[in-house]
């Protein structure tokens, strides 16, 4: 069990440079055994789903070393096509390897994925554009098993624009024979930033950013380095820990159409945003007032991962604040524990009615979930008092050193990964 503990009331400011995106390195890190080769990447975040990609890239046989913000992975020597229950566990993303290891092996086993359990995730969407591309597949024991042929291209029209599915299809994809076209595809920034790998892999891939995608043909490369995006989520953490706290802070290094849907809606509740090209800047006296309607959707709307934080940050805003949650249905388990600070907040269904107070008093939390855990961390800085957030590793699977960043910025903040803590 880890504990954070946060001391409210302290505005932030400064300046912060935002880690390397979680969601886009770990279908990168997968892309890197389509064929065997070396890669480098630059700016890797070091989380916990990191490590546990890590530890998949190694029992497949692969090397893989990390050095600060860089990790290395020689794929040449991968000699396994499994993936055991104990790595699968780990991560939710860890499905994304079926895809790479079909396109360079033919073959794969593996287990269901772990993840936070934020409702049903089905993997029905990735099993059938793999099946689409000549993949036969069979669930025995809770197990997936995997083989083709060949895979051959194909038309995959995925039904919803699911951003795993959409990646494990381009993975696969790239070992298939002729041309894949992908429709109703996810537009995530991610998965440009998982193009631009895969053709500096070697492979003919056009469209992401749109609805369609089309891969044609694959060179393999045998050495090639690339720099993962920075992490828009973090990105929008850090803003509405700013819009809770009050102060005025500057993000470096990022893309602000990125997370513009998240910036805009701030804008909106009473803080000033400058944007320019690779930075933004917030400032906040924590005196907001509730913005439009939130409603959740797949990219280019307004991001699921960043409902919960801007919860959070609405938790004293004036008037009333309704947010509508279309992609996960789990995805409301922060609120009993926002409760705790005093927040007036009632659920229906996927609608949530977050009614501002005057003022949010410190207590004992506990963390259910990556964002939601991040959640807790920014309401604790606009509450009063000392709060403690009980953790069994959430955050740390998507922020990268989350305590350093904060304290940097002039937070009350500490960060013990090993208490042995009863939960209150």
């Amino acid at each position: 069990m880890s504990v954070w503990k946060v001391s409210g009331g302290k505005k932030l400011f400064g300046d912060i440079r935002i880690q390397g995106s979680k969601n886009a390195v770990l279908p990168i890190m997968a892309a890197a055994i389509i064929t065997g080769c070396e890669t480098e990447l630059l700016n890797c975040p070091q989380l916990s789903d990191v490590e546990a990609a890590m530890a998949i890239l190694r029992h497949l046989g692969c090397k893989a070393e990390r050095d600060g913000d860089t990790v290395w992975i020689d794929s040449r020597g991968m000699n396994r096509t499994d993936i055991p229950h104990d790595l699968m566990r780990e991560m939710r993303s860890s499905v994304i390897f079926l895809g790479a290891i079909l396109a360079r092996a033919h073959e794969a086993a593996l287990s269901y994925p772990g993840g936070c359990e934020l409702g049903a995730r089905p993997i029905d969407l990735h099993l059938e554009a793999l099946r689409s591309l000549g993949a036969e597949i069979s669930e025995q024991g809770g197990s997936l098993y995997c083989r083709d042929k060949g895979l051959k291209g194909a038309r995959i029209n995925l039904s919803f624009p699911s951003v795993g599915a959409t990646e494990n299809a381009m993975l696969a994809a790239c070992g298939a024979e002729g041309e894949t076209v992908i429709t109703n595809a996810a537009k995530e920034p991610e998965i440009i930033d998982l193009q631009d790998f895969l053709r500096k892999l070697g492979a003919e891939i056009t469209g992401a950013g749109s609805s369609t995608i089309t891969i044609s043909g694959f060179v393999p490369q045998e050495k090639i380095g690339h720099r993962v995006m920075t992490d828009r989520i973090v990105s929008a953490t850090a803003l509405c820990c700013t819009a809770s706290a009050g102060g005025c802070v500057t993000l470096k290094g990022v893309v602000p159409a990125y997370f513009e849907t998240v910036t805009s809606v701030l804008e909106s509740m009473g803080c000033e945003i400058e944007r320019r090209s690779t930075s933004v800047k917030i400032t906040s006296d924590g005196k907001l007032h509730a913005p439009r309607p939130i409603v959740t959707r797949p990219y280019p709307g307004f991001p699921t991962d960043a409902q919960p934080l801007l919860m959070a940050a609405s938790l004293k805003a004036a008037g009333t604040t309704v947010f509508t949650e279309n992609i996960f249905e789990n995805r409301y388990r922060h609120v009993p524990e926002l409760l705790r600070f005093g927040a007036d907040i009632s659920v229906v269904g996927r609608v949530a009615v977050v009614t501002g107070v005057n003022e949010l008093i410190a207590a004992p939390v506990t963390a259910a979930d990556l964002r939601g855990g991040a959640a807790l961390i920014t309401a604790a800085l606009g509450a009063r008092g000392l709060t403690t957030v009980y953790d069994t590793g959430h955050v740390v699977r998507g922020y990268d050193d989350f305590d350093k960043m904060l304290l940097s910025l002039g937070a009350d903040i500490s960060y013990d990964p090993e208490t042995l803590a009863s939960v209150v």
